[in-house]
């Protein structure tokens, strides 16, 4: 039973990374497994090697929480392709309520992740700002059209499953700013097993690199790392505001029309330059199920304390 809520936990991780503008990350954090997953993805290094020379590959397994690990990227997988589809015509038939219901649980998240830090500084709370910043700086920005190679793919996947490790930054949103982001939803939804593979074999890459790193500040700098990622959650409400004014568009790699530069609106303005209702309703509803969605996650994550989800024994620890 526990592995199976540590896949629920890695399938709602999937369904949040699937959206531009949403981090797997935060998921993670707020259901209490991101220490776990970084510290556990951490143990996969060359030390491994002698683990499973010197004690087996069943050990090496438990070593770097094998279970768990499958547990997680097994409930990503899963909503990576069973949720491409959905959230792809979601975002094109009803983009107000979807993009609300984000807004709300990325909003809460904020507050949730503010509650962990147990003190507040001068210097923290530059690094807020500077994390807010940043991250608003990332959302402004014109989204390039990389060429569809597959240094590229790969190089895309190494630094998006570095955003989605991040509570905060999306690394749909990564991919969408590489231009990336449709070839390779279009890859999932068909199942395009050359591409998925070597974005996939990006992503492994970036994910050994890169979670040492985090792994390493949240061990090291915990209040201080946390509140500089609060930040960054913070910065990229403005990308996922439900009401938007096309100001250009481009032709992707596909030859189609897609958005390039946007700006947000108020519900009345949006009523007013677009002609379109504003759902204002079903957005204060959508928003409310966000709120209420991570507010039920952190409950039931407080209550749970479940075994698989705990952090791993110093590797000192264990002689």
């Amino acid at each position: 039973m526990n592995y199976l809520f540590t896949y629920l936990k890695g399938m709602a991780m999937g369904a949040a990374d699937v959206v531009p503008g949403v981090s797997g990350g935060t998921i993670a954090f707020i259901t209490g497994i991101l220490d776990t997953l970084l510290e556990s993805i951490r143990r996969i290094n060359p030390k491994l090697i002698s683990v499973v020379r010197e004690q087996g590959i069943k050990k090496a397994f438990e070593y770097i929480n094998g279970p768990f690990l499958v547990c997680v990227f097994g409930g990503i997988l899963t909503s990576i392709f069973s949720f491409s589809k959905l959230i792809t015509y979601l975002l094109a038939t009803h983009p107000i309520p979807v993009w609300s219901f984000f807004f709300g649980l990325i909003l809460i998240s904020v507050i949730h992740m503010l509650k962990q830090v147990k003190g507040f500084s001068f210097v923290r709370l530059v690094l807020f700002a500077v994390g807010a910043a940043f991250a608003w700086g990332i959302t402004m920005l014109s989204p390039i059209s990389l060429e569809m190679t597959y240094l590229n793919i790969f190089l895309g996947g190494s630094i998006a499953i570095c955003a989605m490790l991040l509570p905060g930054i999306s690394g749909s949103f990564i991919l969408l700013l590489l231009g990336l982001y449709p070839p390779v939803l279009a890859a999932a939804k068909n199942f395009d097993i050359t591409i998925l593979a070597i974005f996939a074999s990006g992503c492994v890459f970036g994910l050994l690199t890169f979670s040492h790193l985090l792994s390493a500040l949240l061990r090291k700098f915990h209040d201080a790392t946390l509140i500089f990622l609060t930040g960054l959650m913070l910065g990229t409400l403005g990308k996922i505001w439900p009401w938007k004014e096309v100001v250009s568009w481009r032709v992707n790699s596909s030859g189609e029309q897609v958005p390039h530069l946007e700006q947000n609106l108020s519900p009345m303005q949006f009523e007013h330059i677009t002609s379109q209702p504003a759902h204002i309703a079903w957005a204060v509803t959508a928003l409310i199920c966000g709120i209420l969605l991570v507010w039920g996650l952190e409950k039931f994550a407080a209550r749970s304390g479940m075994e698989t989800d705990k952090p791993l024994e110093d590797e000192k620890s264990k002689g």
